[in-house]
């Protein structure tokens, strides 16, 4: 593909950029009165207190989702796939996301969106019952979903290409510590409390509902980098990143969906153990999240990534045949620990996009990721019956397949080097 010479305007300097050079950053208001974004008050620093945010709801209802579903309701593997399969139709149509910014910011979404998955969560523990929790399931996953999509798309404006994965790191390792606190006050005071479900999923949502206060005063509103298409966008040159995206999203739902069933139907793990489990992946997190960002930035996406594969098809195998219970636990916070390398796939997308293209194709991202999480959990739930050592070996053959993709990625990706096929002798560039 030859490189095509742009007449856009050169790009304005991200706005996470200017705040680390101290330059003011203007949000919506006219000039003259336009807040600043120097110190605490910096885009960096906003996405970092969001993904705290989100963390304190959805975390806590992670902790409690399955043993809820199973002590409570009386679950078993078709409806928890049922009910999974509902928690990610919000997912499929995060594209819609892309038609609601006609109407406001990105960032105001972003907002909206924790406000409705911290109202979720709060009210899912009272409606004990099968459509209850179906119902609280889908209003709390509209929150995440469309939250994720905005989170994902003001990143990737707001950081700068050299800083992306490092500032990713960082975001994730402090969506990591609220993650501890989630699971810590619910490890250390689940028995000797004696909470209740109800009294834990109230709780959580609104520890999100008051972050989000906080931030809606203390933040100004920011502006995003280029100005965004407010259309769907699909490009043939991005058919790598979908295929990727894809992929992740089936993949990553035999890990979300069967992976902690497993761990509550196979190996009895209570509300307690699960949260200490999770306490161990939210440390790990937070400690490696910010050393996985800073790698990725020096060895690249394709390293990255092909480490990330070859590292999940083996804990997707061990899956399909432990027998140990702390062995399990163990592949549990192996397998979460690969989750900060996918932020590999967000720079690769970064380096290859039309800066104008971040949102919409944010969107289209999420509903691609989505495509095969609506029926895989219901599907593999009946799977799950006859053989959960086949849910996860299907796991590890989708990482196979993940891995292969993986290859294809340009050592130095930008725009017009988006693929790089490895059976193909490389053409050698024409002279400037």
């Amino acid at each position: 593909m030859s490189e095509r010479v742009s007449s856009r305007p050169a790009e304005p300097v991200p706005a996470f950029a200017a705040a680390e050079a101290g330059a003011a950053l203007p949000g919506s208001r006219p000039a003259g009165g336009a807040p600043t974004g120097t110190g605490w008050r910096s885009p960096l620093v906003l996405l970092m207190i969001m993904a705290a945010a989100m963390q304190l709801s959805f975390a806590a209802w992670w902790n409690l989702m399955n043993n809820f579903a199973v002590h409570e309701l009386g679950f078993t593997g078709r409806e928890i796939g049922i009910q999974q399969s509902i928690r990610e139709i919000p997912g499929l149509l995060a594209f819609t996301a892309i038609y609601l910014l006609l109407f406001m910011r990105e960032q105001t979404l972003a907002y909206l969106s924790l406000a409705l998955l911290g109202i979720g969560v709060a009210a899912t523990g009272y409606f004990p019952t099968i459509w209850g929790f179906y119902l609280t399931t889908l209003v709390m996953s509209v929150g995440f979903h469309y939250y994720e999509t905005m989170n994902q798309s003001l990143s990737l404006q707001w950081l700068p290409k050299e800083r992306a994965a490092a500032g990713m790191g960082k975001i994730l390792s402090i969506g990591a510590a609220a993650q501890l606190v989630a699971y810590g006050l619910i490890f250390f005071a689940w028995q000797s409390l004696e909470l209740s479900f109800t009294t834990v999923f109230l709780v959580a949502g609104l520890l999100t509902l008051v972050v989000l206060a906080f931030l809606v005063i203390a933040f100004p509103q920011f502006r995003e980098g280029v100005p965004q298409r407010k259309k769907i966008v699909l490009r043939k040159r991005y058919w790598l990143y979908y295929a990727l995206t894809f992929m992740g999203g089936a993949r990553r739902q035999i890990f979300t969906v069967f992976a902690g069933f497993l761990m509550v139907e196979r190996f009895g793990y209570d509300v307690h153990e699960v949260a200490a489990l999770f306490l161990v992946n939210g440390a790990v997190n937070m400690l490696l999240a910010p050393k996985i960002g800073a790698w990725i930035g020096k060895v690249g996406e394709k390293t990255a990534l092909t480490v990330e594969y070859i590292g999940l098809i083996g804990v997707f195998a061990t899956y399909a045949f432990v027998t140990n219970a702390y062995l399990a636990g163990a592949l549990y916070v192996i397998d979460h620990a690969f989750f900060a390398i996918a932020i590999a796939m967000k720079t690769y997308f970064q380096k290859i996009a039309d800066p104008a293209d971040i949102a919409p194709t944010a969107g289209v991202a999420f509903t691609i990721n989505h495509i095969a999480a609506v029926f895989i959990p219901a599907l593999f739930g009946l799977v799950w019956l006859i053989s959960p050592a086949a849910v996860f070996l299907t796991g590890a053959a989708m990482a196979c397949v993940s891995l292969t993709l993986s290859r294809l990625v340009p050592d130095a990706p930008r725009e017009g080097n988006e693929v790089v096929f490895f059976w193909r002798k490389p053409v050698a560039a024409a002279a400037e």
